[in-house]
This record gives C-alpha cells, structure tokens and sequence, in this order.
C-alpha cells in the first residue's frame, strides 16, 4: 500500500508541478519524482555544501568553504526532487562568450539517473540563450589513477566536452593530482 501511495503522490506531484509552473523554474518529473531546476539563492549555500560532504571521495576538505563562497560570486543552478536539493552547478563568466564550470555535483543517490545530465542541458541551454559559446571543466586527470573520477570524465565526454589539455600541477591543486582541462562549444542561441 505505501508503494501504492508513492507512486500516486509523485504522479500528483508531477500534474501539481505542471499546473503551477513558477517563472524561473524547468521542471520534469521522472520515475523518482518531480525535478526542478531554478537559479539558486544565497540561502541554499547550506544545501550545495550538504551535497558536497556526501561525496567525500570526489572532494578535499576544502572544497565545501569553496563553493559556499563561489555560490554568492557566481551563477548557481539548484535541481530539487519536490523541496529536496539534488544537485548543483556553479559557473564563472570569465568572458562575454566564455565560462567555466567551477562546480557541478549530484547528490549520490541520484548519480546514475539521468539527474547531472539534466541540470547540464539546463544551465547551458540559459547560457546559450544569454550569447554563450564556449564553456570549459577542469577535472581530475585520468593519468592520477583515482577510479572514482572514471565516471566524471565520462560524463563530460558524453556531453560533448573534449579533453584539450592536463597541467599538473594546477595553481591551487595538490601536486600529482593532474587536472584535466575540457571545452565544450555551444550552439548560438535560435531566434524565435
């Protein structure tokens, strides 16, 4: 019966979601629930940071400090399943064409299921849109021999990111923990 109800509360959910879409917001429901993209606030610096600390092996003890500050300096994007943070993405506008993904994070109950790719198609499809056409990711290297870093570089490979270069070390990265530097380009944004 709770399985029942489940399911049934995340179809409301969903047709809730669809009926009272908020400005600012991209939403879809899947499988898991209701997702929602939305800029983030400085209040929810507590929540990327959460996110942060449930990945211990992909992040140092000094990141959570990092993208708590990085938050309130640049564009943030938040994916939420109904009120619950899932995921984030931190971008730099180094240019007027150009920008970095500083951060980019899922929760790890959600890694696997489609969530990172989602919010990705978001944030670049909003900085498409604002005349962006080049975005780069510095990750670790695969010449570190780190496994749980395999997937991520997969991840921007499969979309559409292209290893340009490794520095090691890195300004501000320990030494032999190589950065691996992608780009990828954007389409201009289509005039309606």
């Amino acid at each position: 019966m709770r399985q029942l109800w489940t399911v049934r509360s995340r179809v409301d959910n969903c047709l809730a979601v669809r009926e009272n879409h908020l400005p600012g917001w991209t939403d879809r429901c899947d499988d898991r629930g209701v997702l929602a993209v939305r800029r983030a606030k400085p209040a929810d610096a507590g929540d990327c940071v959460a996110i942060v600390r449930g990945l211990p092996e992909y992040f140092t003890e000094d990141v959570p400090d990092k993208v708590a500050a990085d938050l309130l300096a640049h564009s943030t994007w938040l994916a939420v399943d109904g009120r619950t943070p899932v995921g984030f993405a931190i971008v730099e506008r180094r240019f007027a064409h150009a920008a970095e993904i500083l951060w980019f994070a899922i929760t790890a109950s959600r890694r696997g299921h489609g969530v990172g790719s989602w919010l990705l198609d978001r944030v670049l499809g909003e900085l498409s849109e604002d005349g962006l056409r080049l975005i780069e990711v510095k990750t670790l290297d695969a010449g570190a021999g780190y496994e749980p870093y395999r997937a991520t570089r997969a991840f921007w490979e499969k979309h559409g990111f292209l290893k340009i270069d490794t520095i090691d070390p890195l300004p501000d990265w320990s030494p032999g923990n190589p950065a691996a530097i992608y780009v990828a380009s954007l389409p201009p944004a289509l005039s309606g």
